[in-house]
């Protein structure tokens, strides 16, 4: 079996857990630069960053993310970075145009069903990624997304290239654990839409859901905001050492063409 060589991101925090959840979830911009760099040496390709207020709650502040973003670029010098604009319940479409025009940065995730709240200042958020060369990821959690991303492609509102997507598999609250079957909703439902795709998975079914997706052809994002446990159910001692674990896993089944230095 031929395996397309696959890209890992690694997710370290979310928008929602806290130190109370898994004491080594990374918080500031020290703590996300320690983690980047731990999970760059185990084999991740890049980081999706979420940044807290001081009072641990999400953010989107333009401040903040710069300060983030330096302190992984030192640490993992050639690491990829992605922001996030994820409401996380928190923010208004407004806000989330603003911490993109304010940042115009390499990559962001963008929730299709977020922007949905306001199309017309969803198309200004695609048109500044676009003016900005910023890889937009579509993140789509439902049928509904699927559908209106279909729909603003047609329209042009999301623009040519702007391909890149990751499906979303069970959910964070309620508590929804993910299966590798979940996948193929979404591979039948984008079918034929020459779409560049990436998985993430809610609970400890993940591993079997990223190795499912890696088979498939697919990308993957792992780490504590989506998971911060072990198949077996045991905690996971860092973000690294789930890096790591995927990557054993993916090796023992052939899935790498190189492993990973024990």
């Amino acid at each position: 079996m031929m395996i397309k060589p696959f890209t890992l991101m690694v997710a370290p925090n979310g928008a929602r857990r806290q130190k109370s959840d898994h004491p080594a979830l990374p918080v500031t911009a020290d703590e996300l630069a320690a983690t980047a760099k731990a999970c760059f040496a185990e084999g991740a390709d890049a980081i999706h960053l979420h940044i807290r207020k001081d009072d641990g709650g999400h953010s989107l502040d333009a401040g903040r993310y710069r300060e983030a973003v330096a302190a992984v670029e030192a640490a993992a010098p050639g690491m990829g970075i992605q922001v996030t604009t994820e409401s996380a319940s928190t923010y208004d479409v407004p806000a989330q145009l603003a911490c993109l025009e304010a940042l115009r940065p390499a990559s962001a995730s963008v929730s299709i069903r977020e922007m949905a709240r306001d199309p017309v200042l969803a198309a200004r958020a695609y048109a500044v990624a676009a003016e900005a060369g910023t890889q937009v990821q579509h993140i789509l959690y439902t049928p509904a997304c699927i559908a209106q991303l279909t729909a603003w492609r047609e329209e042009g509102v999301i623009r040519a290239g702007q391909d890149d997507v990751i499906f979303v598999l069970g959910q964070y609250t309620p508590p929804v654990p993910a299966q590798p079957s979940d996948l193929d909703g979404f591979l039948a439902a984008t079918d034929g839409m020459g779409l560049s795709w990436t998985v993430c998975a809610f609970g400890r079914n993940e591993r079997a859901c990223l190795l499912e997706a890696i088979r498939r052809g697919g990308n993957i994002r792992i780490g504590f905001e989506n998971n911060i446990h072990t198949p077996e159910g045991k905690l996971l001692p860092s973000n690294a050492a789930s890096v790591r674990a995927l990557l054993d896993a993916a090796c023992g089944e052939g899935l790498v063409t190189a492993c990973p230095a024990a």
